[in-house]
């Protein structure tokens, strides 16, 4: 049910750079790995009454600085602490405290999370859905309730450039009462008009 607020308006935005790979619309991994780009950050942003959905979408090199699945433990303390940061997504997304947003749901997907514990495996023979390859992307889904959701004037991104400063650019699709804008964030303007 939370998706389906998010998964049709973003379809048709402009901003949706995998057109190369129409014929993989069924699957959303398979159809960015065309956008998937070192540097660059999705996320789709929507607010509909109070509630405020937020998919953040990145190559992992971005966030955790490699792609492979942590062996060592200092990979896996990298993932561990990438992990945390985005369990803390009112941190994260800095979102405006006169909004009196709290998360409803959150979800984060990764294989370097172990939902696919043998992810540097491109020789899998039972390749179930096996979409990751050296690709290995994260995730985060972000369902938050906001209690003034007029004071949501703007979406400040810089924390996510500070936490992840390999993220040189987000391209941010938002839906909002006010109309759908296809934006491309950065550090130096990392702020956004709802």
């Amino acid at each position: 049910m939370r998706r389906l607020l998010l998964a049709l308006p973003f379809a048709l935005l402009p901003l949706a750079v995998a057109h190369a790979a129409d014929e993989h619309d069924h699957d959303h991994e398979h159809g960015s790995l065309g956008a998937h780009e070192h540097g660059v950050g999705r996320l789709n942003a929507a607010l509909d009454g109070q509630t405020l959905a937020l998919e953040l979408e990145s190559p992992a090199m971005n966030l955790v600085g490699f792609e492979h699945a942590a062996t060592s433990d200092a990979d896996k303390a990298k993932v561990a602490a990438v992990r945390a940061q985005l369990e803390k997504p009112l941190a994260l997304f800095n979102l405006p405290t006169a909004a009196g947003c709290v998360v409803a749901t959150q979800e984060l997907e990764s294989p370097l999370f172990g939902d696919k514990p043998d992810a540097d495996d491109d020789h899998d023979e039972d390749a179930k859905d096996e979409h990751h390859h050296d690709h290995s992307e994260i995730h985060a889904h972000y369902q938050f309730t906001c209690a003034t959701p007029g004071a949501l004037n703007t979406l400040d991104l810089a924390n996510i450039f500070n936490t992840f400063p390999a993220t040189q650019k987000i391209q941010v699709q938002l839906i909002s009462p006010s109309g759908q804008q296809g934006v491309e964030v950065t550090a130096k303007a990392a702020a956004l008009k709802f």
